[in-house]
């Protein structure tokens, strides 16, 4: 949890307090750019830009309540921005490695499925399920209202029942999408 004292030290100027915000918000951040980008270069491009204009705006955040609100909706914008950019060519490099089909539960792996999903699902989910903030913070963040949010979230969890699949002896075989 972001400590709100801490956000109105760094809004106030101190330069300590921002970078001990950005440290404890840092894995966050980057496995939310992770999960749109796909390239270590783009993350950590967008990282930087996300730290820079974070820098420079802290100031105009009105509640330090909103900090996780607020600089997600940075980093999201900004992956958007590296998306748009990217050149319409795609290398064999890009393609994700296919899944393996496993029946054995503990090799599940739940944020591989995650990561699977399409972008505005798996946006959402992240946000909500993976960096614990509510259905309003997400629909602030993605200036989505709460039911666009709440579908996306049914729709998400849908879509990853159909990768599970479960057989009568209790074992679960994970579906590659």
């Amino acid at each position: 949890m972001i400590n709100e004292e801490l956000v109105l030290r760094a809004r106030d100027g101190d330069r300590e307090a921002f970078v001990d915000l950005m440290r404890q918000t840092e894995d966050a951040l980057h496995g939310m750019a992770w999960s749109m980008l796909r390239k270590e270069e783009d993350v950590a491009d967008a990282m930087q830009e996300t730290v820079f204009k974070a820098y420079r705006s802290i100031a105009s955040l009105r509640a330090p309540a909103f900090f996780r609100t607020w600089i997600f909706r940075i980093l999201i914008n900004e992956c958007h921005t590296l998306l748009r950019g990217r050149s319409r060519t795609v290398t064999m490099a890009d393609f994700p490695a296919a899944a393996s089909k496993s029946s054995d539960y503990d090799e599940v792996d739940m944020r591989d499925a995650v990561d699977r999903l399409e972008e505005k699902q798996r946006v959402v989910v992240i946000l909500h399920y993976f960096e614990d903030l509510s259905i309003a913070q997400v629909a602030e963040t993605l200036e989505l209202t709460e039911s666009a949010v709440k579908t996306r979230l049914m729709r998400a969890r849908a879509a990853l029942m159909k990768k599970f699949q479960f057989h009568k002896k209790g074992s679960m075989n994970y579906e590659s999408i």
